[in-house]
C-alpha cells in the first residue's frame, strides 16, 4: 500500500473536512499520514471561537472533527503557527501535499470617515472577545451608552446584535468568555439597530436565525412591515422569488406580526441604510445613513462593522480580492491547495466546507505523484517547542468541561495561551 503525506494548515471546520475527505479516499491501495498544524492551543477554529455562545446545537458539529481525529494516521500540531515555527517552502518540500485553510480573520472596512473613532470595532474583534480567542483577551469595548449599530446583513451581525441585546442572565449558562460575561452583566446597551443596505430580499441572514428571534424573552425585535412589503414587490417584479429569500421574507414577516412585551431591551432592523459617516469628537457619538428619503442620523454609543471578512496574507502566497489566489483551490500548479474561507471568502455556513474540501481534495487525488518519504513536521520544530497534540488537546478539552461542569455551563475556556497550556499540562 502507498501511503502518501498531506500537511493542513488551520483546525477549523476546513481543516477537519479536508482530512476527513482524505480518510474517505483511503483505500486497499493507497492511505493518507494526516499533519494537521494549528497556530493556537485549541482546535476546532470558528467552532469555538466564531459560533455564538447561545446558539450550542451548531458546535455539535465538534463531535465529527473529534471522530476524524481518532484515525491513527492523523496528528494533530497545534500550537505551532505557519510564518513563525516553520515555513511554508519547508512542509512543501516534505509534504506530498499541502492544504492551507487559514480562513478570513480580518474583518473589511467601511472606508468611511470616522470609522477609526474609539468604540468604532468591528465583528472581527467583537465576536472572538466574547467567545474567550486569546488574541483578544485584553480587547476593550466600551458598553456604557444606550445604543449600539451593528453594519452588516448577516448571520454575523444578527449573532453581535443578539449578544448585546440579550438580558446577560441569559448567558450565564453559556460558554461565553468570563471576561465578556462581567462586561455584559454591566452593560448600559439597551437598543441595537442592526443596519442593511440594501432591501430586505438582498439580507444574507438565514431564516432559522432569524425565526429564533421572537422567542426571546426579555427583547423586543422590530421590522418594519413596509420593508416586507416593499421587498416582496421588488423580488417579485425581476423573477420568481428565490425559495431561501422568500424563506427570508416570510421570517421577518412573523418578526414584523409578534406581539412586543415592552421590554427595556430591543433590536431594530433597518434596511436600505447606507453609511456615509461615523460622527463624534475622539469616540463615536451617531453615524450618518443614506437613506431613499434622504440622510439619517442615529445617535449612538458603539458601532459593529459586519460586512464580510478578509485573509490576513502570508509569505510564500499570492492574495487576491482577500482570499488566496487559485484555482478551483489548487494554487498555480504546486501541491499547494487551499479550502474554506482562505480559498472562496467569507461565504458559506459550516458544512459549506465539506463539500468544498470534497471537491478540492479530488483534485488534489488526481495531481498525486510518487510519496516524497522527506520527513515531515517534527523535524522542522526546535526540540523545546510545546506542541499541543491530540491528547494534550484532549486534557485541555476536559479541563474545560468539567470547569463548565461545576458551575452548569458546557465549558469554562481558558482565555490566554498561557492559561490553555496549563489546563493541559501535566
Amino acid at each position: 500500500m502507498i501511503q502518501y503525506k498531506v500537511a493542513i494548515v488551520g483546525a477549523g471546520p476546513a481543516g477537519y473536512f479536508t482530512a476527513q475527505a482524505l480518510q474517505n479516499a483511503s483505500n486497499h491501495e493507497r492511505s493518507f499520514a494526516i499533519d494537521l498544524i494549528e497556530r493556537l492551543p485549541t482546535p476546532w477554529g470558528l467552532v469555538r471561537s466564531g459560533v455564538a455562545p447561545d446558539h450550542p446545537k451548531i458546535k455539535t458539529v465538534a463531535k465529527v472533527f473529534e471522530k476524524v481525529a481518532a484515525d491513527p494516521n492523523f496528528r494533530l500540531f497545534a500550537n505551532v503557527e505557519l510564518g513563525r515555527d516553520l515555513e511554508l517552502a519547508d512542509l512543501i518540500d516534505r509534504y506530498d501535499a499541502v492544504v492551507l485553510c487559514t480562513g478570513s480573520t480580518k474583518g473589511k472596512k467601511l472606508g468611511i470617515p470616522g470609522e477609526d473613532l474609539a468604540n468604532s470595532i468591528s465583528a472581527a474583534e467583537f465576536v472572538p472577545w466574547y467567545n474567550a480567542h486569546p488574541d483578544f483577551a485584553d480587547f476593550n469595548i466600551d458598553l456604557s451608552g444606550k445604543v449600539a449599530v451593528v453594519i452588516g446583513a448577516g448571520n454575523v451581525a444578527m449573532d453581535c446584535a443578539r449578544m448585546l441585546a440579550v438580558e446577560a442572565h441569559e448567558l450565564d449558562s453559556t460558554d461565553t468568555a468570563e471576561h465578556a460575561l462581567t462586561k455584559l452583566h454591566d452593560s448600559e446597551i439597551k437598543k441595537v439597530f442592526i443596519t442593511a443596505r440594501r432591501g430586505a430580499e438582498h439580507a444574507a441572514f438565514t431564516s432559522p436565525e432569524l425565526r429564533d428571534l421572537p422567542k426571546l424573552e426579555h427583547t423586543d425585535v422590530y421590522i418594519n412591515q413596509d420593508d416586507i412589503d416593499l421587498a416582496q414587490t421588488r423580488a417579485a417584479a425581476e423573477a420568481e422569488i428565490e425559495k431561501h429569500v422568500a424563506s427570508n421574507l416570510e421570517a421577518m414577516r412573523l418578526i414584523a406580526e409578534s406581539t412586543k412585551s415592552g421590554n427595556e431591551k430591543s433590536m431594530h432592523f433597518l434596511f436600505q441604510h447606507t453609511p456615509k459617516e461615523i460622527v463624534g469628537s475622539g469616540k463615536v457619538e451617531a453615524v450618518l445613513f443614506e437613506t431613499p428619503n434622504g440622510e439619517v442620523r442615529i445617535d449612538c454609543d458603539l458601532v459593529i462593522t459586519a460586512i464580510g471578512y478578509e485573509s490576513v496574507p502570508y509569505v510564500g502566497v499570492e492574495f487576491e480580492k482577500g482570499k488566496i489566489k487559485n484555482t478551483d483551490g489548487r494554487i498555480g500548479n504546486s501541491n499547494v491547495y487551499t479550502v474554506g474561507w482562505a480559498k472562496r471568502g467569507p461565504s458559506g455556513v459550516i458544512g459549506t466546507n465539506k463539500s468544498d474540501a470534497s471537491d478540492v481534495v479530488e483534485i488534489l487525488l488526481s495531481n498525486l505523484e510518487h510519496p516524497k518519504n522527506l520527513g515531515d513536521v517534527t523535524q522542522l520544530l526546535n526540540s523545546d517547542h510545546l506542541v499541543v497534540d491530540q491528547n494534550y488537546w484532549q486534557r485541555i478539552n476536559e479541563a474545560e468541561t468539567k470547569a463548565g461542569e461545576a458551575v452548569g455551563k458546557p465549558r469554562i475556556k481558558g482565555t490566554t495561551v498561557a492559561s490553555l497550556l496549563n489546563l493541559g499540562g501535566l
